[in-house]
């Protein structure tokens, strides 16, 4: 589906140089184009850039000079596998708490293959705490799938957005993330 957009606007003599990201959503008709982003999207690229291992800014200026393949004639990528679970604040996308204190970054990204990325945290007293919705986002390294995604959770579950000693915490993720492509 993006390819044939690439080529339907070089046809109409709009050459795109650039990030594009489609969100897709998978139906029983097959998948289906919901939007397009001209920029790299989170967590879609905390999924995706991890396993690039060509040079991001070679591959960059590549496309900005027009002439990639001179700069990078291969884009490379490695081996394995790599699974981004979101970490929420409970009640997003409606109304949820800010300003809950965040613990277990440090135990989380110690576990081999796993990497936590921000994005509604900020400085607060004490330490760093939540200021948005989508708070981090933790993403499993693995040679497959299932074990990536396996990492990612480990990761997941050793964050908490509470302050000490709370009974419950106030992160929620989706458990069924991969689930589909397990059951293949």
């Amino acid at each position: 589906i993006l390819q044939k957009t690439v080529e339907s606007l070089a046809a109409e003599g709009r050459t795109y140089i650039g990030v594009l990201y489609g969100g897709f959503m998978l139906t029983k008709d097959g998948p289906m184009l919901l939007e397009y982003n001209c920029r790299f999207g989170d967590p879609e690229t905390q999924v995706l850039l991890p396993l690039l291992d060509s040079d991001l800014f070679e591959v960059a200026l590549g496309c900005a000079q027009g002439d990639l393949k001179a700069r990078v004639p291969e884009v490379c990528w490695k081996a394995g596998a790599a699974a981004t679970v979101v970490c929420a604040a409970k009640g997003y996308p409606g109304s949820y708490p800010k300003n809950l204190p965040i613990s277990g970054l440090e135990e989380a990204a110690a576990i081999e293959g796993v990497k936590v990325y921000h994005a509604g945290t900020k400085s607060g007293e004490g330490g760093l705490v939540s200021s948005g919705g989508r708070v981090l986002a933790v993403t499993g390294m693995a040679p497959d799938f299932k074990e990536a995604l396996k990492r990612a959770y480990e990761g997941v579950d050793k964050i908490r957005f509470d302050p000490p000693g709370a009974a419950a915490s106030n992160l929620h993720c989706r458990r069924d993330i991969g689930r589909r492509a397990l059951e293949r």
